[in-house]
């Protein structure tokens, strides 16, 4: 079968019908016959000869007879063909771009930012729109701040790059005084700003085993408070998450009718940790990603597809991943470029250094 798609791919003819077949499945949403593949194709063919190209397409898998005397439309591998070999990409309109740049601006808080991201996404495609939260270790921390709740508990205020704050309570063996506090917080504050959490968790630990007498005390403390309040993920599960927008837009769309199906995927939106896995893939691979049907092996998302890609901040580290899901018969030539803008547009809004 592979061998037949090949073929087909490096026939003109056939990947003329193809494409014909795809934008006009997409727009009418349903099944193409020959005659009026003979119409709109611009090729000059009998419909007895589109017939057959046709049938050799539904052989390789590329095409599917929902009814015996209907038309054909795309199975998940011919969009699939479609998408990687077919497909026509023009760069984002000017207007949308500047929508996109007016609506993520540089400075906003992160929560802020990737909030507008998602409604962004499944606005200008009116399907779903997500993106995952990066993990607060990529950011640089600004200042810190340490207050003393109990004997054993302390309050750590951190201020990051991003400013976005975040308050973590951190379990201590013994009590600090007031000045024990405000001198660890004076010390981070002054050698380890504008540094990853991290970076500044392995500085620590190699100053103290070359400190000196007058400077050890103040680090075993600096480096008892800081293992804790800069743990990754301490008290901070909701920077290991997705923000999805959208979920409704779905439930008009003729390709979700079916109940069942409608409400597993609305379990999944709900869920969110499958959903995670999912983008984690496209975050490993470089530029736009696109799952069709069964590839992106959630059940599901059967019938349904995810464009992806990575944003990253200015120093080409990836922060996250966003994207759009809809159903496969979507308008891949005007999703694509929303998805690949939006996630630069994203990436250039903020920048995890200080």
């Amino acid at each position: 079968m592979a061998r037949q798609q090949n073929d087909i791919a490096n026939d003109p003819r056939a990947r003329q019908l193809l494409r014909t077949l795809v934008s006009r499945h997409v727009r009418d949403g349903g099944p193409v016959g020959s005659q009026t593949l003979a119409r709109h194709s611009g090729l000059d063919v009998s419909p007895a000869t589109i017939r057959n190209i046709l049938a050799s397409m539904e052989d390789a898998g590329l095409l599917s007879a929902p009814h015996s005397s209907a038309g054909r439309i795309p199975t998940a591998q011919g969009y699939r063909l479609f998408v990687d070999s077919l497909l026509q990409i023009k760069p984002l309109g000017s207007v949308e771009l500047e929508r996109l740049r007016h609506e993520l601006p540089s400075g906003a808080g992160t929560q802020a930012l990737l909030g507008n991201t998602s409604e962004l996404l499944s606005a200008m495609t009116h399907f779903v729109g997500m993106v995952s939260v990066p993990k607060r270790e990529v950011f640089a921390f600004r200042q810190i701040e340490f207050v003393a709740l109990d004997p054993q508990r302390v309050l750590a205020i951190l201020v990051f790059a991003d400013n976005e704050v975040q308050n973590r309570v951190v379990h201590v063996r013994r009590a600090f005084d007031p000045s024990e506090l405000e001198q660890a917080a004076n010390y981070l504050n002054s050698h380890f700003a504008g540094q990853p959490l991290a970076h500044i968790r392995a500085r620590l630990l190699t100053d103290l085993r070359h400190a000196r007498s007058e400077m050890e005390q103040l680090l075993a403390s600096s480096v008892e408070l800081a293992e804790q309040a800069f743990a990754p993920g301490k008290d901070d599960t909701s920077f290991d998450d997705v923000i999805v927008a959208g979920q409704t837009r779905l439930m008009g769309l003729q390709d979700l009718a079916d109940l069942d199906r409608l409400r597993a995927l609305f379990e999944a939106f709900a869920e969110k940790r499958e959903l995670l896995q999912l983008l984690e893939r496209t975050a490993k691979a470089p530029g736009m990603r696109v799952f069709i049907g069964d590839g992106t092996g959630l059940a599901p998302l059967e019938g349904m597809s995810l464009v992806s890609a990575p944003y990253s901040g200015s120093d080409g580290q990836v922060l996250g991943v966003l994207g759009v899901i809809g159903p496969s018969r979507m308008a891949y030539e005007r999703v694509i470029p929303v998805v690949e803008a939006t996630a630069a547009v994203l990436g250039a809004a903020f920048d995890p250094q200080p």
